[in-house]
């Protein structure tokens, strides 16, 4: 078999430069792709240790240096936390692209021989490499920043609707959620009228007027004594609106007022 030094190099070289694209973007890093070069090469021409004769202890001490070496020429070292994170983040995109890079390997080849997969004759890696990573890292870091985004809004809520009765939620901070008694100026969070286990009948019910975009209309809202939101405190003067529709927030039961947020 033959193995061609310099396309091992070019592939390694891409494949470490789209990750610390990857790692770059989903932690907005300000660095310039002239960084992102020279890490990647310093990565490039690592695969040359792997032809000299080592066990695998030391060859995985070697390649978690060439990673250490890599984010601070990269990134640039400002402290061990900050260092970590990038380190850590390079690794997950590397599983990421590495598990969808030997899946199609595995699918669409005929042949393997080590680490090299063939089809035709030729290596897919080469094909997959230029084709598919630059997909598959984008479809990752589109939806890690999704994740980050979204998910940091997310709140554990405890509903303390008196007399022993406990709700807990999963909460949302709805910067659209704007809705306050129009006369005592309250907060209102929205509950999923399918999370709401209680008969809303045993409640005192306000009726609170607002506005869609077609058309106005009366919300049915629970005075409750306090809410708990876990991590930010307690609460106390909230009303509960009863939403008709559903919530189709990925699991989320109640949206919450930024107000609530202001302590």
């Amino acid at each position: 078999m033959k193995l061609y030094l310099d396309l091992i190099m070019i592939l390694n070289f891409l494949f470490d430069f789209f990750l610390l694209m990857g790692v770059s973007i989903l932690l907005r890093r300000n660095v310039t792709i002239y960084r992102l070069l020279k890490g990647s090469s310093f990565g490039g021409v690592s695969i040359l240790f792997l032809f000299f004769k080592m066990n695998s202890i030391e060859l995985f001490l070697l390649k978690f240096i060439v990673s250490v070496v890599m984010v601070i020429v990269s990134f640039g070292y400002r402290d061990l936390k900050y260092t970590l994170k990038n380190l850590f983040y390079l690794y997950t995109s590397s599983l990421i692209l590495g598990g969808f890079l030997y899946y199609l390997n595995v699918e669409f080849s005929y042949k393997q021989e080590g680490i090299v997969f063939y089809h035709s004759g030729l290596s897919i890696n080469y094909i997959v490499l230029i084709f598919a990573s630059p997909i598959i890292i984008y479809a990752y870091v589109k939806q890690g920043i999704y994740l980050k985004h979204n998910y940091s809004n997310y709140y554990k809520l405890n509903l303390d609707f008196g007399q022993g009765r406990l709700l807990h939620c999963s909460g949302f901070l709805d910067s659209g959620n704007l809705l306050e008694d129009p006369y005592h100026h309250h907060p209102i969070i929205l509950i999923d009228h399918r999370k709401l286990i209680y008969d809303i009948n045993e409640f005192k019910m306000v009726l609170v007027p607002i506005s869609t975009a077609n058309s106005s209309t009366l919300l049915r809202c629970i005075r409750i004594p306090k809410i708990e939101i876990v991590g930010v405190g307690i609460r106390e003067n909230v009303l509960l609106g009863i939403m008709e529709q559903n919530i189709t927030i990925d699991g989320v039961d109640v949206l919450l007022h930024t107000k609530l947020m202001e302590g």
